[in-house]
């Protein structure tokens, strides 16, 4: 008896994960985390009006969603003064990630990203028997003038940036972006990821038009908006490339639940504001209990700050060992020389309450 026969390609491949989440580490640990500071989630929720309406939709949710996405595509298109067809909606950013690999990466094709850059994107690449170019963050920041080197260097299908970037929340401007869209080779898609764009200051995100086929952005209902569970994200593009997700997309991954729900989220901009200012506080707080510990907090323009413990990669790993031994669940950069840092969620009071208690402590232990 025999099982599935599996293209080299996938038999080849490791089963990766690229993130452990907080309920594995809490099965692993027989406790629940008392500071779930560690996934970049939004802790402060959803719109009440997107709960209200996901309630709502719950009665619903025998029907299939609208696998055009019709009044979300309207609502964003609209909010950004671009045409419905600019717009594709999908499970998340992870999701479109996926689409837009399958859509462009076969055996073989090179993709350009930073080392130390968003796994999951590394993941779909792999996955598809794409080539992975990677270059080092500079100064703890991506290196635009050297994704774009390495991208002429290789002749890349696709290079990815994130900005703000996680994991170091540090930013580009949106002019710098502008001026390195003309440097990109003939060919070349930039694959912008702006899901922490609402926490950023003015002026980060650049004026692009939405028909410029050079570029891609994604962004999400993850963060500021407070539905990572629902996994709602959007692309902004040109519409050849927009239509050709239809190629590969799953017609039916949205649920009624969470397009109801995005769509109400999407036009409570008070909830929004209230949340960008909630996290602010929360940022200014944790980067005085870190201040405070003699740890150095780095800018962040997005709803984390990343710490540096002040010496390597092995020392910054016992820190988060030992505050995750104490209940708080935080994560840490996977790279040197970034992984000398751990990245803390913005959280409520009561979650950074349990954070000052608990680092201490784990400095202690890790020394």
């Amino acid at each position: 008896m025999t099982g599935p026969r599996y293209p080299d390609l996938i038999a080849k491949l490791p089963s990766t994960v690229p993130f452990v989440g907080p309920e594995v580490q809490e099965r692993q640990r027989g406790a629940p985390f008392l500071a779930r500071l560690g996934a970049n989630e939004s802790v402060f929720g959803p719109s009440p009006f997107a709960v209200a309406a996901m309630q709502d939709a719950a009665g619903l949710c025998w029907q299939y969603a609208d696998a055009t996405n019709y009044d979300l595509i309207r609502a964003i298109s609209s909010r950004m003064n671009v045409r419905p067809d600019n717009i594709i909606i999908g499970e998340g950013i992870d999701g479109l990630l996926g689409y837009l690999v399958r859509l462009l990466v076969g055996p073989g094709d090179p993709v350009v990203t930073s080392d130390g850059a968003y796994p999951t994107f590394n993941y779909h690449v792999v996955g598809f028997g794409g080539t992975l170019h990677k270059v080092p963050f500079k100064k703890d920041h991506e290196d635009i003038d050297a994704l774009i080197a390495k991208a002429h260097e290789v002749q890349a299908k696709l290079v990815y940036l994130s900005n703000p970037d996680n994991p170091m929340g540090s930013w580009h401007s949106g002019s710098r972006i502008e001026k390195a869209l003309s440097d990109l080779p003939d060919g070349t898609l930039l694959l912008l990821d702006e899901a922490y764009i609402e926490f950023a200051p003015d002026g980060t995100a650049p004026k692009i038009d939405a028909d410029d086929p050079r570029v891609i952005r994604m962004r999400t209902f993850s963060k500021a908006f407070g539905m990572a569970g629902a996994r709602v994200g959007y692309g902004i593009g040109a519409p050849d490339l927009i239509k050709s997700f239809d190629k590969v997309r799953n017609h039916f991954g949205m649920s009624k639940i969470s397009q109801a729900g995005a769509l109400a989220a999407f036009e409570d901009e008070a909830w929004l504001t209230e949340v960008i200012d909630l996290v602010a506080v929360a940022r200014d707080r944790i980067a005085a209990i870190a201040k405070a510990n003699g740890l150095a907090p780095l800018p962040s323009a997005t709803n984390f700050v990343t710490v540096d413990c002040g010496k390597d990669g092995a020392f910054a790993k016992a820190v988060l060992a030992a505050l995750i031994e104490q209940g708080v669940f935080v994560r840490m950069p996977f790279v040197a020389p970034e992984d000398r840092c751990i990245r803390i969620s913005a959280g409520r009071p009561a979650d950074l309450d349990v954070l000052e208690h608990a680092l201490p402590k784990a400095l202690e232990t890790a020394r």
